[in-house]
């Protein structure tokens, strides 16, 4: 059996939004249906927000949004997150392209480490991006 772990984030409002913005930065399939799609029991004001997004990019990354704090008893707490999304990468990633995804998903941010070589040799980056999601990116270094 095979298993995947991938980030399932959950918004209140700029679902739709995020996932526009790091589908211009990393490219790849985006999907989008919304409450209404599938006639769930929400506002109709909310039936135009998405149930279910999902973003396959070319390097195999797979995220997952979704506008289902508006379904929640308790609001969320926004740019708060328990966890953040890590990429990481091998020796064999390009730098150059994964400093422009650093660039990219950090704009409108706030970076609160440079992408950069970091002191155990790898290059290491970190920001909260504009939708209030945490991020990491670390190139492991090649090995001697």
């Amino acid at each position: 059996m095979s298993l995947q772990l991938n980030p399932y984030l959950t918004f209140t409002d700029d679902a739709r939004a995020a996932l526009n913005f790091y589908h211009e930065t990393l490219g790849g399939d985006l999907t989008v249906s919304t409450f209404a799609d599938f006639q769930a029991p929400v506002d109709e004001k909310d039936a135009d927000k998405v149930m279910h997004g999902q973003l396959a990019t070319p390097h195999g990354l797979l995220i997952l949004a979704s506008d289902g704090g508006i379904m929640d008893a308790v609001p969320r707490q926004i740019g708060n997150p328990q966890v953040e999304v890590a990429l990481l990468g091998s020796a064999q990633t390009d730098e150059q392209e994964a400093r422009g995804w650093f660039e990219g998903l950090s704009q409108g941010g706030e970076v609160t480490m440079p992408l950069e070589k970091a002191p155990w040799g790898d290059v290491f980056g970190s920001f909260t991006d504009k939708f209030g999601v945490r991020w990491m990116i670390n190139l492991e270094a090649p090995k001697a």
